[in-house]
C-alpha cells in the first residue's frame, strides 16, 4: 500500500467550522474524539441532533455547531472508568487526506490536545511514525499552523 506517512502529531482541520488545532495521531485508540463543550442533545423534526462548542485555538472563542447524532459509544477511560459519549459525523482533514469520520465529543480539556484521531479515520489511510511531529503537508499550507 502506498499511504502517506504522518507523524504523531499533526495539524488537522476540523468541519463544520473550518478549525485547525493540533491532533494526536493514536492507533491504540478505536475512535476519533474532539474536545467539545456545552453538549446537549436535542430532537428536531423527530431526529436527534447534538448541539455542542468546540473551541478554536487561534482566537479561544467558543464555535457553536449542531450535528445529527449517529450513535452513544460506552468509553474506557485509562482509569477504568466507562463513560457514554455522543457520536456525530465531521469531515476531518490530515494532510491532502479528508475524510467523513465519527467523532466523539468528550471533555479533553485536560489533555494536552484537542483533537486525538484513532483507528476509525487512519486504517488504510495513513501510516503514522511515532518518532516525528507534524510530518504531514497540507495541500496549499505546507505545514505550518495558520
Amino acid at each position: 500500500m502506498n499511504l502517506p506517512i504522518v507523524g504523531a502529531i499533526e495539524w488537522a482541520t476540523v468541519e463544520p467550522g473550518d478549525l485547525r488545532m493540533e491532533a494526536r495521531m493514536d492507533t491504540g485508540a478505536e475512535f476519533t474524539s474532539v474536545h467539545a463543550e456545552d453538549i446537549q442533545l436535542v430532537e428536531k423534526d423527530g431526529k436527534k441532533w447534538v448541539h455542542f462548542s468546540l473551541l478554536n485555538p487561534a482566537t479561544n472563542t467558543k464555535v457553536p455547531v449542531e450535528r445529527r447524532l449517529r450513535k452513544k459509544v460506552r468509553i474506557k477511560q485509562s482509569d477504568s472508568e466507562k463513560q457514554t459519549r455522543y457520536v456525530v459525523e465531521m469531515w476531518i482533514t490530515v494532510g491532502k487526506i479528508r475524510s467523513l469520520v465519527e467523532v466523539t465529543l468528550s471533555d479533553r480539556d485536560h489533555m494536552e490536545y484537542p483533537l486525538l484521531i484513532g483507528r476509525n479515520m487512519l486504517v488504510d489511510t495513513m501510516i503514522v511514525d511515532v518518532s516525528d511531529r507534524h510530518r504531514a503537508k497540507s495541500p496549499s499550507k505546507g505545514n505550518a499552523p495558520l
